[in-house]
C-alpha cells in the first residue's frame, strides 16, 4: 500500500538534541575533548569580557562553531550560520537548543575576531597539543618540518604596480579586462589591491605563479601528530625561517626530518647550533649532508616518517578548505591573524577529525 504525502507544517517534539544524536557518533568524542579544553580556558575568556553592556556570542560556543565549520568544509560564516539553524547535529554540538535563535554572520565574524586578537585560538591549540602529550602520543625529540602554499583570495588582475596613476574607469566594474601580457611584475614593484599582503609565488620552476601565503607545520615524528603550524608571508626563504622558529620552541628536539629543499646551509647550519640533526633529504649534487649523518638507521626512519606530513597538507586543502584562503590579510604589526587563524582551526580541526594536535607559536614577523 502506497503510503500518502502528508506534509506536516508543525511539529512538537519531546527529545532533546542530546536524546537525538547516537551514542557512536564520532562527534561524541570530539564534544568530550573540546569541553575539557574549554573548562581549562574559561578564567581567561571571564577576563576577556567586560561584566556590563550586552551579553556576546559565548566564546566556547563561538569555538565549536569554527570547529564544526572546518570538520565540514563550510566555506564561509554565512553558510555556516545557515548549517547551523537547521542542522539539529550542530546545534547539538555548539550547545543550542531547539528554539534558540542563530547570530547574524557579521555579528559571528566580529566575535571572532575578537577571539584571534585576544590570542585564544593559540590558547585552545596549546591544550589540545597538551591532551595528545598526557596521553601519549607526543615524542618531544623527532619532528618534521614542511611547507606548503596558500592560495590568497585576490585574483591576478588585482596585481598592479603600486604607483600607478590615474587609470581610465573600466569596460566592466564586475570582471574588467586586464592585459598584463608583457609586462614585468614583481613583488616589489606591485601589489594586490584586493589584499596587499598576499605575495606573487610559485612552488618551483614552471610552476604557475600565485598571490599565496605559506603555510608551514611541524610535524611529530612518533604518531605523525602536528606539534606547530604557521602561516607567513610567501617568499623564498620562508620556509627555512618558519622551520627554525617552531624548532625553537621545541627544547627537546633531536632531530628534524625535510625534503631537499631543506638541503641548504642556513637552514642545515642553524639546526646544528641548536644541537639538532638535519635528517633532510639529500640533493642529487651540493648536498650539505654527508656520510656521518645518513649512515644511521635513525635517518632511514626519519626519512619514511617525514612522509606523514603530506597527508596533514591533504587535509587541510581537500576537507578543511584551505587550497584557497577564505580571508584576506592580516593584522600589521604582528601575526597574520586571519590567515594564521585559518591555518590553526584546519589544523585542529584534522586533529579532531583524524587524531591530529596544533599549537601557532610562529607568527609573522
Amino acid at each position: 500500500m502506497r503510503g500518502p504525502d502528508e506534509q506536516t507544517k508543525d511539529m512538537f517534539s519531546y527529545l532533546s538534541p542530546e536524546e537525538r544524536v547516537r551514542q557512536d557518533h564520532p562527534l561524541r568524542a570530539i564534544r568530550r575533548m573540546t569541553d575539557d579544553v574549554l573548562r581549562v580556558l574559561s578564567p581567561r575568556f571571564t577576563k576577556m569580557y567586560s561584566d556590563i553592556g550586552r551579553p556576546s556570542i559565548p566564546p566556547e560556543q563561538l569555538l565549536r562553531a569554527l570547529l564544526l565549520q572546518g570538520l565540514y568544509t563550510i566555506r564561509s560564516e554565512r553558510l555556516l550560520m545557515e548549517e547551523i539553524d537547521y542542522s539539529l547535529l550542530f546545534r547539538w554540538f555548539i550547545g543550542l537548543s531547539m528554539d534558540e535563535p542563530i547570530w547574524s554572520p557579521t555579528t559571528f565574524s566580529k566575535n571572532r575576531d575578537r577571539l584571534l586578537k585576544a590570542d585564544v585560538a593559540s590558547a585552545f591549540f596549546d591544550a589540545v597539543v597538551d591532551q595528545a602529550r598526557e596521553a601519549g602520543l607526543m615524542s618531544d625529540e623527532h619532528f618534521t618540518v614542511d611547507g606548503t602554499v596558500l592560495e590568497a583570495w585576490a585574483s591576478l588582475k588585482s596585481f598592479q604596480r603600486k604607483e600607478a596613476g590615474p587609470t581610465p574607469p573600466p569596460d566592466d566594474p564586475g570582471n574588467p579586462t586586464v592585459n598584463f601580457h608583457g609586462e614585468t611584475r614583481k613583488n616589489d614593484t606591485h601589489a594586490s589591491t584586493t589584499d596587499p599582503d598576499a605575495q606573487l609565488y610559485r612552488k618551483g620552476q614552471g610552476k604557475e605563479a600565485k598571490l599565496a601565503y605559506l603555510g608551514h607545520v611541524l610535524l611529530d615524528n612518533r604518531h605523525g601528530l602536528v606539534a606547530n603550524v604557521c602561516a607567513t608571508a610567501a617568499t623564498g626563504t620562508g620556509e627555512w625561517e618558519a622551520a627554525l622558529l617552531m624548532l625553537a620552541e621545541a627544547p627537546h628536539a633531536t632531530t628534524v626530518a625535510g625534503d631537499k629543499l631543506f638541503d641548504v646551509g642556513r637552514f642545515v647550519a642553524p639546526t646544528r647550533q641548536m644541537g639538532i640533526t638535519p635528517h633532510v633529504a639529500q640533493k642529487d649534487a651540493g648536498s650539505r649532508i654527508d656520510g656521518r649523518t645518513t649512515r644511521h638507521p635513525g635517518y632511514a626512519i626519519s626519512q619514511r616518517k617525514r612522509k606523514l606530513i603530506e597527508q596533514v597538507f591533504g587535509w587541510m586543502k581537500t576537507i578543511g578548505g584551505l587550497r584557497k584562503l577564505r580571508h584576506r590579510g592580516g593584522l600589521q604589526p604582528g601575526p597574520a591573524a586571519h590567515t594564521a587563524g585559518e591555518a590553526r582551526m584546519s589544523a585542529v580541526s584534522h586533529q579532531r577529525g583524524g587524531l591530529r594536535a596544533a599549537t601557532e607559536r610562529c607568527t609573522w614577523r
